[in-house]
C-alpha cells in the first residue's frame, strides 16, 4: 500500500482496490484522455467544412484551433493541483462533464464565434481531465504495473493524435461534407456520458483530500502562472496569423510573469503555505530532465502531423479519409512500441528512451528521402514503412519517459506535477508547429511541396535529435536521484 492509500473512515481507498478495479478504472481514464487527446488534431481535416456551413473567417478558424489548444494548457497545473488537494475523482467527473457539454455545444454551433467560444470550454475541460488520469496512476499503481499502466497511456497519447485526421475524414464522409463536422464534436457526448457513469462507480476518491480554502489553492501562483503560459503560447499558436516582430514581445512578458511565479512559489514556500507547484521537484535530475526532454520531443512530435496534413492533402490532392490512412502506420507503430515501452522502462530506463528517439529521427529521415524519390501521389504510399518506424520509436519515448519522470514525484503531489510535465508538451507543441511552419511556408513559395515538406520535417527532427542529447547526458551522468518518493 502507497503511502497515500491511507484514507479515513468512509473512503474508497486505493489500497482497497482489487487489481481487476485498478485496470477497470484505468481503463475508463484511457477513454477520457483518448477524447480529449483526439480533439487536438480530429478539428483540422473539419475546418474546410466548418468555413463552407458557417462562412467563418480564416482568423476564426483558427481560434478554432488554438483557443483549444491555449485553454487545455493554461489549467494544467491549477487543475493537478485542485485534484490533489480536493480529490482528483471529483475533478476528473467536474472536467468530464463539461467536456461532454462543450463538444454538444460546438456541434450545435450556429456561428464561428459560438465555435471558437465552445471549443475554448472545451479546452478548459481537457486541462481539468488530463492532470488527474497521470495522478491517478500514481495513485493506483507502483513498479513494473505503473508502467504498464504509463504504457498503455502512452499507447493512447500517440494513436489518439496520429488517428484523428482519420477519424475525422472517416465522420465527414459518412454525414456529408456540410454537416458532418458537427459530428466530429457529437461524437463525443454518448462516449462521454457513457465514461462518466462508469467513472463514478470505478474511480478511486483521493485519501490525502480536504476541503480546503480558496486561499489554500494560491490563487496568486495560479494567476501568474496562467498568465505567464499563455504570453509564452500566444505568439507561437499565431505565428503565421500575426505578421510582424511585434508578437515576440510577449515573450520578454512571459519570462518576467514566470520569473514572478516562481518568486511567488518560493516565498509561499519559506511560509508554509502550500504552493501551487512544489519547486523542490526541479532539484531531482530525473524530474526536470524528463520535463524538458518531453518539451523538446512534442517540438518534433506534434508538427510531424501538422506538415504531413497539409502536404497530403493540399499539396498531393487527396481526401481527408486517404491522408488520415497514409498518417495510420505511425499509430500504428506508436500504440504497439508504447505497450511494450511500458513493460520495459524499469529493466532499461533512460536508455530505452534514447532508443526510441534514434528511431524516431531515422524513421523522419527516411520519410524525408521516401518522398523525394517517389514523386507524386505514390508518395503517400511510400511513406507507410518510414512512418511506421518513426512511431515505434515514438512509442519508446512519450510513456517510458512520463514513468521515469513522474518516480520522482511523491504521490500527494502527482497532479500538479503531472499537470507540470504537460504543460511542457504544450509548449514544446506550439514552438515546434511554428518553427516548422515558419520553414516549410518559406519554402513552399520558392521550391514546392515536396521540398518543402522534406525541410519541415528536418526541423522536426532537429527537435527529436535535442531530446536525444538530453536522455544521452543523463546517461552519461550516471543513474539519477533514485526512484524518489513517487511511491509515497
Amino acid at each position: 500500500m502507497t503511502a497515500d492509500s491511507e484514507g479515513g473512515p468512509g473512503t474508497r481507498r486505493t489500497g482497497d482496490l482489487s487489481e481487476r478495479a485498478r485496470w477497470r478504472a484505468l481503463a475508463v481514464c484511457l477513454v477520457a484522455a483518448f477524447m480529449t487527446l483526439l480533439d487536438v488534431s480530429i478539428v483540422n481535416v473539419a475546418l474546410p467544412s466548418v468555413r463552407a456551413a458557417l462562412h467563418a473567417p480564416e482568423a476564426d478558424l483558427q481560434w478554432v484551433l488554438s483557443g483549444y489548444a491555449l485553454a487545455f494548457g493554461l489549467f494544467l497545473v491549477p487543475a493537478g493541483r485542485i485534484g490533489d488537494a480536493r480529490g482528483r475523482r471529483a475533478v476528473f467527473l467536474t472536467g468530464l462533464a463539461l467536456f461532454v457539454v462543450a463538444s454538444a455545444a460546438c456541434g450545435a454551433a450556429q456561428s464561428s464565434l459560438w465555435l471558437v467560444a465552445a471549443r475554448a470550454v472545451q479546452g478548459l475541460a481537457g486541462g481539468l481531465i488530463s492532470p488527474q488520469i497521470s495522478a491517478l496512476i500514481q495513485q493506483m499503481f507502483t513498479g513494473a504495473e505503473r508502467g504498464r499502466a504509463f504504457g498503455m497511456m502512452g499507447s493512447v497519447i500517440g494513436i489518439s493524435t496520429a488517428v484523428g485526421p482519420l477519424l475525422g475524414g472517416v465522420l465527414i464522409h459518412a454525414a456529408g461534407p456540410h454537416e458532418g463536422w458537427r459530428w466530429v464534436f457529437y461524437v463525443n457526448v454518448p462516449i462521454g456520458i457513457t465514461c462518466l457513469a462508469l467513472a463514478r462507480r470505478l474511480l478511486p476518491d483521493t485519501p490525502s483530500a480536504r476541503r480546503v480554502p480558496l486561499r489554500a489553492l494560491d490563487p496568486v501562483g495560479v494567476l501568474l502562472l496562467g498568465a505567464g503560459v499563455l504570453a509564452l503560447l500566444l505568439p507561437f499558436v499565431q505565428a503565421q496569423q500575426w505578421h510582424g516582430p511585434l508578437k515576440w514581445l510577449l515573450l520578454v512578458v512571459a519570462a518576467a510573469l514566470l520569473a514572478g511565479f516562481v518568486g511567488w512559489e518560493r516565498r509561499q514556500t519559506a511560509r508554509g503555505a502550500s504552493p501551487l507547484l512544489d519547486l523542490t521537484l526541479f532539484r531531482r535530475r530525473g524530474y526536470w530532465l524528463g520535463c524538458a526532454l518531453i518539451l523538446l520531443y512534442f517540438g518534433g512530435f506534434t508538427s510531424i502531423f501538422f506538415v504531413t496534413a497539409l502536404y497530403l492533402q493540399a499539396g498531393l490532392g487527396l481526401s481527408a479519409l486517404l491522408a488520415g490512412l497514409a498518417i495510420t502506420p505511425f499509430a500504428v507503430g506508436s500504440g504497439v512500441a508504447a505497450s511494450v515501452g511500458g513493460r520495459l522502462v524499469t529493466r532499461f530506463g533512460r536508455r530505452l528512451v534514447a532508443v526510441g528517439l534514434v528511431t524516431v529521427a531515422v524513421g523522419l529521415g527516411a520519410t524525408a528521402l521516401a518522398v523525394h524519390l517517389v514523386p507524386g501521389r505514390a508518395g503517400a504510399w511510400a511513406m507507410a514503412a518510414p512512418l511506421l518506424i518513426a512511431g515505434l520509436g515514438s512509442g519508446l519515448v512519450i510513456a517510458p519517459n512520463q514513468t521515469l519522470t513522474l518516480s520522482q514525484v511523491p504521490v500527494r503531489s502527482a497532479g500538479s506535477a503531472g499537470g507540470t510535465l504537460q504543460t511542457g508538451q504544450r509548449v514544446g507543441s506550439a514552438i515546434g508547429i511554428a518553427a516548422v511552419g515558419s520553414v516549410f511556408f518559406a519554402r513552399l513559395s520558392r521550391e514546392g511541396w515536396t521540398t518543402a515538406y522534406a525541410h519541415g520535417l528536418l526541423v522536426s527532427i532537429a527537435f527529436v535529435v535535442g531530446a536525444l542529447l538530453l536522455a544521452l547526458g543523463d546517461l552519461r551522468a550516471g543513474p539519477a536521484d533514485g526512484p524518489g518518493r513517487g511511491d509515497g
